[in-house]
């Protein structure tokens, strides 16, 4: 009897911090419903809609993704600035994170205070960064442009050509390889101590260390990453719109994708066409996710296996 007592009051009790729980994250599950699951379902809805927001919305089925993939050339050209965005800065940029990554796990005495300088970059408002990279990029007062000079090598025009418009951006995107870098550094300090006496004792040498130990341990890191990078790199927006003001000039130079959204959206007020827009660029990102996990099994290594 005095067990039975003994689970009631346990289950009781279960339930009472269950139901608190609830009560404690009700805050997150309204605003996350509110601000996240209804838009997304209502943008699933438009997809296959036409709506102008002061029209009624009138069903048109396929007919905005039709409109897309036959006679959308701006929906073509944002596609390709994208994937050639995202085809240089997400390399470099992981590249960069980890060459960042090791120079900081050393001991140096100010090893702490060069960590935050290289990581606050990536806490810098997007707007704010956009309009000093404008100011670095300017063709003819930039400081870009004067260092350059000053080694005899006459600077492009950067945001003013459709020809360099482009790589200015994947530059820029590079200032921001702090925030990766504060997860390689992670990564790298989680790697067994053992693992490199084991090598110094085989003899290796620190380039045999890093290929054969560093490498294979941060895959998992380099993966996380990898995905996120690329998720990101398709939806680059801000910058754009700050320093073309909106309109991927040069040319059509820099419509990235999400920028045309925007576009098609807030400026053409085709909120069903943006819809289906949206629903077409989760559709890329969800095929490339899949593709880096179906591949992954060939180059990530994880601890519990290695041990195996």
């Amino acid at each position: 009897m005095a067990e039975n007592v003994k689970n009631y009051k346990k289950l009781n009790m279960t339930k009472i911090e269950a139901k608190w729980g609830y009560i404690f994250i009700s805050p997150w599950i309204i605003g996350t419903s509110v601000f996240i699951l209804f838009p997304v379902i209502a943008s699933f809805i438009l997809a296959f809609c036409s709506w102008d927001i002061v029209s009624p919305v009138q069903f048109v089925g396929f007919g905005n993704f039709i409109e897309i993939f036959t006679k959308d050339t701006n929906f073509w050209v944002s596609l390709w600035n994208t994937f050639y965005y995202t085809l240089f800065s997400v390399p470099l940029g992981i590249i960069g994170s980890i060459i960042v990554a090791l120079l900081m796990n050393q001991k140096w005495k100010t090893v702490r205070l060069l960590r935050t300088i290289y990581y606050l970059p990536s806490v810098t408002a997007g707007v704010a960064s956009s309009i000093i990279w404008m100011w670095l990029f300017n063709p003819y007062s930039g400081l870009i442009n004067y260092f350059l000079g000053q080694l005899g090598i006459q600077g492009p025009m950067w945001l003013a050509s459709e020809t360099w418009a482009k790589p200015a951006f994947i530059i820029m995107s590079l200032w921001g390889v702090g925030g990766n870098m504060i997860i390689y550094l992670a990564g790298l300090q989680g790697i067994p101590r053992q693992l490199y006496e084991a090598a110094d004792i085989d003899g290796a040498g620190s380039f045999d260390k890093f290929r054969y130990v560093t490498l294979p341990m941060l895959t998992p890191v380099i993966f996380f990453n990898l995905i996120l990078s690329i998720v990101w790199s398709f939806q680059v927006f801000t910058q754009a719109y700050v320093m073309t003001g909106g309109t991927g000039s040069p040319g059509r130079s820099t419509l990235f994708y999400v920028l045309y959204l925007y576009q098609v959206a807030f400026k053409y007020h085709k909120m069903g066409y943006a819809s289906a827009l949206a629903l077409v660029l989760f559709a890329i990102i969800l095929i490339f996710t899949l593709i880096q996990f179906k591949f992954s099994k060939n180059w990530v290594y994880y601890e519990s296996e290695m041990k195996k």
